[in-house]
């Protein structure tokens, strides 16, 4: 495989959240190139089941502006917390419920061209309803939806769930439902 070196990380802007860099790299030729380099604490997803459905959430997201129906999912901002521990959270504090069956199915970078984002997703099974512990104004905001799994399935292939981590979560969950 071809090597590129890093040569630089210059630090350009440093949120809440993330921080960009320009950062410069010299490849296998010899020709340099910049690109800019974004660094979060990663993220879990976690699609959660209770009565044969699948609990979702539908949430106002600014970098659209745009509603999105999506699974429950949140960033990894606790430090050292696991992220099994991260996916219990998220799942009380976003839809209110509980699980002791909580299976991992899958990690990914969701966008490795410009972020360095890695996200944990975990299918919860035999959940149960308590509070929950919503933070933040989108989240005040959000409505939650259950939908069957075989509307899952429908909502999945017709197109009209367009966030990644919610397409990568519902089609391995349900493949895992499947091959039960």
């Amino acid at each position: 495989m071809s090597e590129f070196k890093s040569l630089n990380n210059q630090l350009k802007f440093e949120g809440k959240i993330t921080s960009v860099y320009e950062s410069d790299f010299i490849g296998p030729n010899g020709e340099q190139i910049t690109r800019e380099i974004t660094r979060h604490p990663g993220a879990v997803c976690v699609v959660p089941i209770i009565a044969s459905e699948v609990v979702m959430i539908r949430q106002f997201r600014p970098a659209i502006g745009d509603h999105l129906l999506e699974i429950p999912a949140g960033k990894r901002d606790i430090d050292g917390e696991s992220p099994d521990v991260t996916a219990h959270r998220e799942l009380q504090e976003e839809v209110g419920l509980s699980t002791n069956n909580l299976i991992e199915l899958a990690q990914f970078f969701n966008s490795p061209g410009f972020c360095d984002e890695y996200s944990y997703c975990y299918l919860a099974l035999d959940c149960e309803d308590v509070s929950d512990d919503r933070q933040g104004l989108e989240e005040e905001y959000m409505t939650i939806e259950r939908v069957s799994i075989s509307e899952a399935l429908t909502l999945l292939t017709s197109g009209q769930i367009v966030d990644a981590k919610t397409i990568i979560g519902l089609s391995l969950a349900l493949q895992y439902l499947n091959g039960r």
